[in-house]
């Protein structure tokens, strides 16, 4: 499993900077991001070296912010290896409520996403030889 921070944020200008900002100046590391929004708030989702870290500050700052625990899989790097994945996941009616990729340093392009069965996700993605992380 992957351990996401999720910030709740007023869709204005300056408020992801700002945040982002809290994070840095906490020396704080990102390894990935999504913002969803609506009219007038969002969520910043993140992937960072050190959760605790950043909920501290986070939270030291005013901010709203929780850990969520996301399926994580190594996907290869050719056309269609997503799409192979998803369509064992639909097979199996495991949902996906949000996704997003990032990069290690290690070179491979990870998925993260949220779904209501973590466990199934996992158990049908393993079943299909993919690599969780």
């Amino acid at each position: 499993m992957i351990k996401q921070v999720a910030v709740f944020l007023e869709n204005k200008a300056g408020k992801a900077s700002a945040c982002c900002k809290v994070l840095k100046d906490a020396g704080v590391n990102l390894l990935a991001l999504s913002i969803a929004d609506t009219q007038d708030f969002g969520i910043l989702r993140l992937i960072t070296e050190n959760n605790e870290k950043a909920l501290s500050a986070l939270k030291g700052a005013g901010y709203i912010a929780s850990e969520v625990e996301l399926v994580g899989v190594e996907v290869s790097d050719k056309a269609g290896a997503l799409s192979d994945l998803l369509i064992v996941l639909g097979d199996h009616n495991v949902s996906v409520e949000y996704m997003y990729s990032y990069a290690e340093r290690d070179g491979h392009a990870k998925i993260a996403f949220k779904t209501a069965t973590p466990d199934k996700a996992i158990a049908v993605l393993e079943g299909a030889g993919a690599k969780v992380i």
